[in-house]
């Protein structure tokens, strides 16, 4: 896929992403014992790679707060297993794409969407990419909609490992990544940002204060040229390292796969998988 980072986000990224605002993945975690707030998204999202701790959490999901992640992590594993975290993340992503979808989740659209994801995930590389190769090793799903959701998933670590790669290249750590991308306009709103990513006011300024000192903020808090630059460079070089699944699917399947994709897509945001006034240009 010839795309942008918004170009994923809008077409691809919110089939995922939607599993992190629904109650229905929430409810199912906490039920085995998970305790309401930040515990059910790092445990579910991490539980692919066994019950590792939270510096490994904290590593690979990269723009979260270490401090925030070792609240939880490993406590979580201790009131369920990762194999059931699994397996209850998976029932409420099916509960949930069912009532957002409605009769559309039994529908050719979303068999020939599935059908050419998987296809696509086939072209994604494991090495230096622990996330994606943790949700690689787990089994297929067997109905459509859900083949759907994984391969999406894996599409989206696999392109998230390769954004860390670029982001520590560039010199950037978790939080001042999450500092530039809020400043293109393209991410979190700052409050939100703080807020989902456990950051405080202190450690924030503190954030843009070091990246001003690189010439990177601006005194407002704004990109400078510089630091525009920098933001352009790892946009290019995570598409460069996300290329592999496109390059698999051909591009007359990959526009296929993005056109029925960016229409799944909408009708979740219109069904309402999707809380306002979290990121910048409205839902992902």
């Amino acid at each position: 896929m010839a795309g942008d980072e918004q170009r994923f986000k809008s077409a691809f990224d919110s089939l995922h992403a939607f599993v992190y605002f629904v109650p229905e993945v929430d409810a199912a975690l906490t039920g085995l014992g998970l305790r309401p707030g930040r515990m059910p998204y790092f445990a579910g999202r991490s539980a692919a790679m066994g019950a590792v701790g939270a510096e490994v959490v904290a590593a690979t999901f990269y723009n979260f707060n270490p401090e925030v992640v070792a609240r939880v992590i490993p406590r979580a594993w201790t009131l369920a297993t990762p194999e059931q975290v699994l397996a209850a993340r998976l029932d409420g992503t099916d509960r949930a794409l069912t009532r957002l979808l409605g009769d559309h989740v039994k529908s050719d659209e979303v068999a020939e969407a599935a059908e050419l994801a998987r296809e696509a995930s086939e072209g994604c590389a494991g090495e230096g990419r622990p996330l994606y190769a943790a949700h690689a090793g787990l089994a297929w799903p067997a109905e459509p909609h859900l083949v759907l959701w994984h391969a999406v998933t894996l599409l989206r670590e696999h392109r998230g490992d390769g954004h860390i790669a670029a982001l520590v290249l560039e010199g950037l750590g978790g939080l001042e990544a999450l500092v530039t991308h809020g400043a293109t306009g393209r991410g979190f709103v700052t409050a939100a940002a703080k807020l989902t990513r456990g950051w405080s006011d202190e450690q924030w300024a503190a954030a843009e204060s070091r990246l001003k000192d690189r010439g990177i903020l601006d005194a407002e808090g704004g990109l400078t040229e510089a630091g525009t630059a920098l933001r352009d460079r790892l946009e290019a070089a995570t598409e460069a390292a996300a290329r592999g699944p496109w390059d698999h699917l051909g591009a007359e399947k990959a526009a296929r796969l993005e056109e029925l994709c960016r229409g799944l897509s909408r009708r979740l945001v219109e069904a309402g998988a999707f809380p306002d006034g979290v990121f910048a240009l409205g839902r992902p």
